[in-house]
């Protein structure tokens, strides 16, 4: 019987964090790789993204969300925020980790014009420039965002968090942020 070292007790311990990681990453990678119902890939919030006909990712729809009512939500059904701090003004201040955990919705390269679904008023709908040059998305004003927690539609999990230096909110197809 081979006696058990301190250092051994080390080696094995680090070697059982590794493969829990390396476990948790593919875990991590096979929940963001999920499609929702009705199998039409997540958009790709974060950059730019091919126009879609039907649930297409520059097209703003409403649906419905528990507590909230109708609001906002991209053509894939996932809710749409705004963040407080930008204050309506029609422009983001919302980059680098904030938009990590809170991707902009943007245009399709070679689109300039976002498309309003039923129930949406295309008059409220706008955009504004980004500074690496993207178009994002506004309405009524305020920049339009998704939360990295929702992915299902009529989930808004982000409703009111405090987090990137700000609350996040819902906003209605009449323009009026949900606090």
């Amino acid at each position: 019987m081979q006696a058990t070292t301190p250092g051994t007790i080390r080696r094995h311990a680090r070697s059982l964090v590794t493969v829990v990681a390396v476990v948790a990453l593919a875990a991590t990678a096979a929940a963001c790789s999920r499609t929702p119902t009705g199998g039409t890939p997540p958009p790709n919030f974060g950059g730019p993204t091919k126009p879609l006909l039907d649930g297409s990712p520059h097209q703003v729809i409403t649906g419905e969300v528990h507590g909230l009512g109708t609001v906002l939500t991209t053509g894939q059904g996932l809710t749409l925020y705004v963040y407080a701090p930008d204050q309506g003004r029609g422009t983001s201040i919302c980059y680098d980790i904030c938009a990590a955990e809170w991707p902009p919705m943007l245009l399709a390269a070679g689109t300039t014009t976002p498309q309003a679904g039923p129930g949406v008023e295309a008059g409220l709908l706008g955009t504004t420039r980004r500074t690496d040059g993207t178009l994002q998305v506004t309405y009524a004003g305020w920049p339009l965002y998704r939360w990295v927690g929702d992915v299902e539609p009529g989930q808004a999990t982000g409703q009111g968090i405090t987090n990137s230096g700000g609350l996040w909110w819902v906003i209605t197809p009449a323009g009026k942020v949900v606090r």
